[in-house]
């Protein structure tokens, strides 16, 4: 598969808000410190980390995965939790359950985003007409 770099700054800027926001909603009181700037320096670090490791997934085979809507949800996931491993520790009992909890999520959105957003957001243009028209 062969990427220019308009495609991989939009795949970095998928990949970026996808885990940040998997990871804003994960971590335990999430909704309770959402103005918490270290709650977002937290999130904003997976994200970044995210972005990059896809960035530089690209120059390899597994770049075929992006292309799938499920291999890109499943690679999508697995890099967030690697990401959120780097970015901090976990804070539930368990180690590491916050960072996997956090992939799934941001594997799930990611997978929701490919159907939501396809085709130039078809679905939301559709939804929005037939709503408002």
């Amino acid at each position: 598969m062969k990427m220019d770099w308009k495609t991989r700054v939009r795949l970095f800027a998928q990949r970026f808000w996808q885990p940040t926001s998997a990871c804003m909603t994960c971590m335990p009181g999430s909704w309770q410190f959402i103005t918490s700037s270290a709650h977002w320096a937290n999130a904003l670090r997976t994200g970044l980390f995210t972005g990059i490791l896809a960035i530089l997934l690209t120059f390899t085979p597994a770049a075929r995965l992006f292309e799938n809507r499920f291999g890109n949800a499943a690679l999508v996931g697995l890099l967030t939790a690697i990401g959120d491993v780097y970015a901090h520790t976990s804070h539930y009992r368990l180690p590491f359950m916050e960072h996997i909890i956090t992939g799934v999520a941001s594997g799930v959105l990611t997978l929701l985003g490919s159907y939501v957003f396809e085709d130039r957001a078809r679905r939301v243009r559709a939804l929005w007409a037939r709503v408002f028209a």
